[in-house]
């Protein structure tokens, strides 16, 4: 016999969800996460080279101004990125998600001053407003809805890579990309940076893998996997070992830290995303 239930829908008013947005991406831009921050100081403390010391006080410095005087960290306030989990218990009333979102990102980048860098890829016409955002939503169990906020630059983000492996690569091969995407880098996404990395799925599922690796805390590895979480311990030691160092100026600190995402693959295929996040590592979340 089929037992029917009831489930009380939470309704979230659109209105809600905007003001939320526009919130979180005006702190993401002026406040630089506590764990970003302890993870800068923990490196100025083994830095050895006094360039590289000298780098890493600026950083630092730069950090407690921005959120002192409620201005961008960096002048590069980035293309707006969304990650969304949405309790399937939720009715949004009054509007409609993406809409809604895209309103906060707007209002954000308008009323928080914040530089509109989005334009049309040929003509490089501005869109003036800082969309579209990029947004990922995930349908969930539960009556919740959470936004995650990450403005991600594009000096970062152009030197970031995917790359279909075979098979036959394993992990050495899945090792060595990364290394060459980030020796590729070198200076050029303001290290010391972050490196996320995506193993598995599909194309574009490693690449939002490696994205979402970058919302971990800084430095906290992988308890999932015993496998991964000694990849990135390997990886942040030979990446540290390259001497590219904070600024591209030299020095033992070159990343902070590795975080490493996976899902199994199609038995022909290897993807992997690297994707690199500057010392800049900006997200906010809330939960309504």
């Amino acid at each position: 016999m089929e037992i029917k239930t009831k489930t009380k829908l939470r309704r979230i008013n659109a209105a809600k969800i905007t003001k939320a947005v526009r919130k979180l991406f005006i702190e993401a831009n002026t406040v630089l996460g506590e764990d970003v921050v302890e993870a800068l100081q923990q490196a100025l403390s083994r830095e050895e080279s006094q360039t590289g010391k000298e780098v890493l006080q600026k950083i630092i410095e730069n950090a407690g101004i921005a959120r002192r005087k409620k201005m961008p960290i960096c002048q590069d306030t980035g293309l707006a990125v969304v990650f969304v989990e949405m309790g399937q218990d939720i009715h949004i009333v009054g509007g409609e998600l993406h809409a809604a979102i895209e309103e906060g990102v707007r209002q954000a980048y308008d009323e928080g001053y914040l530089r509109k860098s989005v334009c049309d890829p040929f003509t490089r016409k501005n869109t003036t407003d800082n969309l579209p955002a990029i947004i990922h939503v995930d349908i969930v169990a539960g009556s919740h809805l959470k936004i995650i906020a990450m403005p991600k630059g594009g000096g970062s983000e152009n030197v970031s890579a995917a790359k279909m492996l075979t098979p036959s690569a394993g992990i050495d091969g899945i090792k060595k990309f990364v290394m060459d995407t980030v020796e590729a880098a070198g200076a050029n996404p303001c290290p010391p940076i972050i490196v996320g990395v995506g193993i598995g799925g599909s194309l574009e599922q490693a690449c939002v893998m490696a994205k979402r690796a970058l919302l971990r805390p800084v430095g906290e590895q992988n308890r999932i996997d015993e496998r991964l979480e000694r990849i990135e311990k390997e990886l942040y030691q030979s990446i540290n070992n390259l001497g590219i160092g904070p600024a591209g100026l030299g020095g033992r600190v070159t990343a902070l830290a590795v975080h490493i995402e996976m899902m199994p693959c199609h038995i022909a295929s290897l993807p992997v995303a690297v994707n690199i996040q500057c010392h800049v590592a900006r997200h906010k979340e809330t939960t309504l």
